[in-house]
């Protein structure tokens, strides 16, 4: 009986772990939502750093995060470092394009709970009295993290903070 049951666990574990090796080696997440303001105006919230804790989702999980903004004031070589709780980790964002009003796009490297570097990138589409706004990221996916993908829909976990940090967005952009 025993037996049985040990070689069962081994076949689900390596019928994971085969499953998870024939994932995608890499990874792209992104929503996109239109807002009833020009791209001028939500490009100048994406584009500054210091406008980000008014609509950034990452920044209401942990009111006492450590902020550290450097480089250009905002626009390319702008960086952003932050160090939280277990809700946001730490790490290091650095605006690396800026073309204004239709482009940013971003290096964005996890340091904790998990190291990753991917890239973030937003662009702005006008159509009529609307401008839409796509909000992606891009990356690599190791091994380890496509075992965690067949457990978690990485997609719908990260997905939905896009999701509201451009509904955020939307409402200070249509003021």
């Amino acid at each position: 009986m025993i037996k049985t049951v040990i070689i069962v666990l081994v076949v689900v574990i390596a019928a994971i772990l085969i499953y998870a090796a024939t994932k995608p080696d890499a990874f792209v997440i992104q929503r996109s939502l239109g807002i009833k303001a020009p791209p001028e105006r939500i490009f100048a919230l994406i584009n500054d750093f210091k406008a980000w804790p008014q609509w950034s989702p990452y920044e209401k999980r942990d009111p006492a995060m450590q902020r550290t903004l450097g480089g250009s004031e905002r626009g390319k070589g702008a960086t952003y470092a932050w160090e939280g709780n277990k809700d946001v980790g730490q790490g290091r964002m650095e605006i690396t394009e800026s073309t204004e009003p239709s482009r940013i796009a971003i290096k964005l490297d996890f340091i904790k709970p998990f190291e990753a570097h991917n890239t973030a990138e937003f662009t702005l589409v006008p159509s009529g009295d609307t401008t839409i706004v796509t909000w992606a990221m891009r990356g690599e996916w190791p091994y380890i993290s496509k075992v965690m993908g067949v457990f978690v829909n990485m997609d719908r976990l990260i997905g939905t903070d896009f999701e509201a940090g451009l509904a955020s967005l939307k409402t200070l952009a249509e003021k």
